[in-house]
């Protein structure tokens, strides 16, 4: 089967690539190009997403039959043709969202180590057996597929994202219907091909482009079991609710308010780079992005001298662009957001000292400035709520528990990071940080393919992704007594 072209995305139901039944289509655009149409796809309706509802249902049985090792095969032929494309998927990554095109190559090198992780982990979906109280009497634990999975994914990370939900659905049993971002459907077309050319059974994995009536049919389906959710809390509190009348399993991935805390003993310039690196890589658009620093007033002005030169010195330019350090945000949306933010940060008492404007340049895009802003509050608006875009807060603290207390003081628990020579105070800020992915001395940023991605407090419910942990979300655990 031929790769989807980026001129006219469809569905993929039931194995044939189908327009929506709605005859909608939307543009897909370039965001550091807005004059470059990267293609057209379909705006599904509710219709679409029933159909690819009963598709994955019809598979279900004799996906299910096949069992997890036999299954993983089917992923083992995908990661092939992946690898093989890997340059086609960081280029559309690229051009669709955004991000420099090293970036992009980067987030396919993360969804084949998930993808080979969840292969090998096909062999180790297993139960435990235990003591019985009666003589002659096994035992034992086992795992059956939840059934039929929604999964609905963002635009940030439209490869890597879709795979560690697509990856584990799979292996465990469950068939599954894909709903990823409107803003970037071309990465996912090329994602449901790559399986569709490595033999996939029709149905197992479908494609339903389109925005929130299609993603609303999804989650209100009652056949479908679960739905893994990565997007905002608002999306996500409103999938919980909707849900929760039949009892539907949610997984759901959202907000990130991250606090990099800067102790008056640490090594500032590897702060600085994990700064750099944590706040401004993918123009600051991840869940575990930095976007408050917490120093030591004893250190701040030390840091500040090295962390602002830096930052102000970073260019902006188009992803496919070698010399670029900062590509676009993905839309207007996004880029209005941020400016707004800032805005109201300087408001509130908050100073500029570098960026906080749209950068313009020779191609009409979605640019930010790389940003940096001091003196704001602990308890204002922008260090209270996720900016998702290049914009940094800086926040005086007076030693470790100060810090502890600011970086705890947001609703969110996405990830915490910590500098500092202090063995004890560096596991201490293990136990006291109120967040599920934490960070000592390194970017606080994602976590490795075989470790949970998961947040704490209302950045999390339900299973984590990514590590063994997925399979208490894709599977239902059995217990059974044996007599002989």
């Amino acid at each position: 089967m031929a790769q989807p072209s980026s001129d006219h995305l469809l569905n993929h139901i039931g194995g044939r690539w189908l327009p929506s039944r709605t005859g909608a289509v939307r543009a897909n655009l370039n965001p550091a190009d807005t004059d470059d149409v990267v293609g057209e796809f379909a705006e599904s309706g509710a219709e679409d997403t029933t159909s690819a509802v009963d598709a994955a249902a019809g598979a279900r049985g004799e996906w299910d039959a096949l069992g997890p090792i036999e299954r993983a095969e089917y992923l083992t032929k995908a990661a092939g043709l992946i690898s093989e494309r890997r340059e086609r998927f960081a280029e559309a990554i690229t051009r669709e969202q955004g991000k420099r095109l090293s970036e992009g190559r980067g987030e396919v090198a993360r969804s084949l180590a998930i993808l080979d992780f969840t292969i090998g982990e096909a062999r180790r979906i297993n139960g435990v057996t235990t003591p019985a109280e009666e003589p002659r009497t096994i035992a034992m634990t086992f795992r059956r597929p939840l059934g039929v999975v929604g999964l609905i994914t963002p635009w940030n990370f439209p490869v890597a994202i879709p795979m560690w939900k697509v990856a584990p659905a799979l292996v465990a049993g469950c068939t599954a219907v894909l709903k990823p971002s409107p803003l970037t459907p071309w990465t996912s077309a090329l994602l449901v091909q790559a399986f569709a050319d490595a033999g996939l059974p029709d149905g197992v994995l479908n494609l339903v482009q389109g925005d929130r009536e299609a993603g609303e049919a999804l989650v209100a389906d009652p056949r479908v079991a679960g739905i893994s959710f990565t997007g905002s809390l608002p999306v996500g509190q409103a999938i919980n609710r909707s849900g929760a009348g039949r009892l539907m399993r949610t997984q759901l991935e959202l907000g990130g308010k991250n606090a990099l805390i800067v102790l008056a003993d640490a090594d500032l310039d590897a702060a600085v780079d994990a700064i750099v690196h944590g706040a401004f890589g993918q123009s600051g658009q991840r869940c575990s992005a930095t976007s408050r620093v917490v120093v030591d007033r004893s250190v701040r002005e030390a840091l500040l001298e090295r962390l602002v030169p830096r930052v102000a010195a970073m260019r902006v330019g188009r992803g496919d662009q070698d010399w670029a350090d900062i590509g676009p945000v993905v839309n207007d949306e996004r880029l209005r957001a941020c400016l707004s933010a800032v805005e109201g940060a300087v408001a509130a008492g908050a100073r500029i000292l570098c960026g906080g404007k749209e950068a313009v340049l020779d191609t009409p895009g979605y640019f930010v400035e790389p940003t940096v802003l001091t003196d704001v509050a602990w308890d204002s608006e922008i260090a209270q709520e996720e900016v998702f875009g290049p914009v940094l807060s800086v926040i005086d603290c007076d030693g470790y528990e100060d810090a502890m207390r600011i970086s705890n003081s947001v609703r969110y628990g996405m990830s915490g990071t910590i500098f500092t020579r202090d063995p004890s105070l560096m596991f201490q800020a293990l136990h006291d940080f109120e967040a599920g992915m934490l960070h000592v001395n390194r970017p606080g940023v994602g976590a490795y393919s075989h470790l949970p991605h998961m947040g704490a407090k209302a950045s999390q419910l339900g299973a984590p992704e990514c590590s063994p942990d997925v399979w208490d979300f894709y599977t239902d655990l059995r217990s059974a007594c044996i007599r002989y």
